[in-house]
């Protein structure tokens, strides 16, 4: 066997190992943060510690853009987002890793309490322990609603702040489907790329 032949079967392997441990990085860390977040947004605050943060697999505005895409479609939130982040970063079987990992927990734990439910469902110590994930999760929740808060006013600070008031008062104060304030974002988005585009080529 030429040499050449050997470094390529050495590169191969490399690759194949390192590909295997970014799908099993995927699974431990969606499982794991499945495990201790007890909310989809919750769950988003920790992603973004550890791909973002801890392994820079994908930046801070690209998070941003997978949070606003996991939020527009059908679905839990925490699951949409694994997938997306799964197969940005490892194609199709990080998303099939990710998405297995995010969703076993609680299955698991759904078998548990269903089994154990009379046991649970008086059980003053678990009433102790869920009240004080409450303050973990609004914790969470803060840092999600913080970062996001600084990625989507960077680059355009007034606009971005007038449609997120705008945004909040609609979910605040009207009763129709937040359907209509997507589809409202969306074109006031197409609107605002076309008129800069048009002031650019005025220019």
């Amino acid at each position: 066997m030429s040499m050449n032949a050997v470094t390529l079967m050495a590169a191969v392997s490399i690759t194949a190992m390192n590909k295997a441990r970014k799908l099993w990085i995927l699974f431990r860390t969606t499982f794991v943060i499945s495990m201790t977040a007890n909310t989809g947004y919750a769950i988003l605050s920790v992603m973004k510690n550890t791909f973002v943060r801890k392994y820079r697999w994908i930046t801070g505005e690209d998070m941003a853009d997978y949070i606003a895409m996991a939020q527009s479609v059908p679905g839990p939130i925490a699951v949409n987002a694994s997938v997306i982040i799964g197969y940005q970063t490892a194609g199709f079987p990080g998303a099939l890793s990710a998405v297995m990992g995010c969703a076993l927990p609680p299955l698991l734990v759904m078998i548990l309490v269903s089994l154990f439910y009379n046991q649970l469902v008086d059980n003053k110590y678990v009433a102790l322990f869920l009240k004080g994930m409450q303050y973990g999760v609004a914790a969470m929740l803060l840092d999600v609603l913080i970062g996001l808060f600084v990625n989507v006013t960077k680059k355009d600070k007034y606009y971005a702040v007038c449609a997120i008031i705008i945004s909040f008062l609609y979910v605040r104060f009207v009763k129709s489907s937040v359907f209509f304030l997507a589809l409202g974002c969306v074109i006031a988005g197409i609107i605002k790329v076309l008129l800069v585009k048009r002031m650019k080529e005025a220019a």
